[in-house]
Order: C-alpha cells, then structure tokens, then sequence
C-alpha cells in the first residue's frame, strides 16, 4: 500500500538502482538517467496521490534520491552511412538471432525511430495498404508515449518498408519489453563488432535518421515532426502530407542488396 511506503523502502530501491549502475562482466552498466527517471516517477507519483486525498505535507519517502549523471550531450554517435552499407546492410549478418530481433534492426534504420517505439507496434498502427505505406507512433492503452510531439505518422521506405511487409501485425516477442529488446540487439552487435566506437549504440541509428535528413536539406520542421522532437514555433499546417514525407524520406533512403530478407 502506498502508505505503507517507509524511507527504509526508498532507500532500498535506491540501492538496487545502484547496484544495477555498477558494471558487470559481459554486460554494459545501466544509465544514471534511467535510474533517476524511475526514481522521479514513483517520487511524483507518491506527492500526486497524496495531494488528490489532501495530505499535500506527508514527507516523500523518494525525496533527494538521484544519481549523479555521467552522460554528455552528443555522446552516442551516428553510422556513417558507408558503416551501414557495408557492415550492416549484409545478407546473413544476424543469423543465430531471433527473425522480429533483425527486422527490428532494419525498421530502425529509415524510421528514426526509437527502439521501444517500433517494439511496441500494433496492427493498427502499421498501414501497408494506405497510397503511402506508414506507421503511426501513438499511446495506447496502459502504454503512455515519451512527449505529445512524439505522436507522429512516418512513411515507410527502402529496408523498413520491407521489414513491416514481413511483420504488418507487429513484433509481439518484443512488446512492452524495451530491456529484452536493448540486451538482445547491443549482444547481437556486441558480439559481430558493429558498433565503430564506444560511442555508438542501437540509438545511433537515429541520430543517423537526423544528420542524413539535415545533410539532405530537409526542412527543419518536417525533421522535428519525423522525429517526434517538440518544435517551439507555432503550428501551421499538417507537417506535409504522407506522399511530400515519403518523397523527401526516399532522398535519404540507404540501398540494399539482393537476399537481404532471405532466411536466416
């Protein structure tokens, strides 16, 4: 019970998230952030409910818990797209894991999307038969959504085009199971040393999506809507209709070799 919640219970989930920051063999240490963001949602939670019953002065048992952060901005580097082509975009590459595991890879590449974004896709949200085959990034039930700008509807194109004509119902090994997810595709590249750096991680495929649009010349808003950034200025128009978004997602679009999709 959310009464029950002692200081002593706080501090205790505070050094399980510790102990889960210290690196382990064979396994990268989880992110500061993450830790801080999982505190600060049961920390908000508690102050919310208590406010609702009108106890709004009840001392919070998260209150002053945090780790301090060891990230920087524009650590996580993008794939040059020559890495792409030539490392990645290789038939049989991920043979030994699962099939929705390496489609995921290639949906990543020409969405920008988030990995748990494209894990948690529904038949719903994947329109194949529409003039312009997309996906819609939305909430849905018990499952919130990262920013309201983060609802967006993307075409599909080059290799993530081919990847939801092979699952148009989703990936559901992966749905609402963004760490199994994670583990899996950093083991897979890990393992078949496709990361360039250590600054590169599976994020890196997004901010690739980002420079390849920007070094297109991309408009500035539409890259914002694409990538369910919050854009500042007001909103005039719709963000250009599917077709003007696949035309320009298909200047940036990577080629691919024959036999990309056969079995593994």
């Amino acid at each position: 019970p959310i009464s029950a919640i002692t200081r002593q219970d706080a501090l205790s989930y505070y050094n399980w998230w510790k102990d889960r920051l210290i690196p382990q063999k064979g396994k990268d240490a989880l992110s500061p952030n993450t830790a801080n963001r999982d505190i600060g949602n049961v920390r908000v939670l508690f102050d919310a409910y208590f406010k609702h019953i009108g106890e709004e002065d009840r001392p919070n048992p998260f209150r002053n818990l945090s780790f301090k952060s060891k990230k920087v901005k524009g650590e996580v580097l993008p794939f040059d797209d020559d890495w792409v082509r030539s490392r990645i975009l290789v038939p049989g590459l991920f043979a030994g894991i699962n099939d929705e595991a390496w489609h995921i890879v290639y949906a990543l590449i020409e969405t920008g999307c988030r990995p748990g974004e494209i894990g948690n896709l529904i038949e719903e949200d994947i329109d194949l038969d529409h003039d312009v085959p997309h996906i819609r990034i939305r909430p849905k039930k018990n499952r919130e959504i990262k920013t309201a700008a983060s609802v967006r509807e993307i075409p599909l194109v080059g290799v993530s085009l081919e990847t939801m004509k092979r699952f148009p119902r989703g990936f559901p090994l992966y749905r609402d199971k963004p760490d199994l997810l994670s583990a899996n595709l950093m083991k897979a590249f890990t393992v078949r040393k496709l990361f360039p750096t250590p600054k590169h991680k599976i994020y890196s495929f997004r901010h690739s999506f980002e420079k390849r649009m920007l070094e297109a010349g991309i408009d500035h808003d539409l890259r914002l809507t694409l990538m369910g950034h919050t854009n500042k200025r007001p909103a005039y128009g719709d963000g250009g209709s599917l077709g003007f978004r696949r035309d320009e997602l298909l200047k940036i679009a990577h080629p691919f070799p024959d036999g990309l999709f056969a079995p593994q």
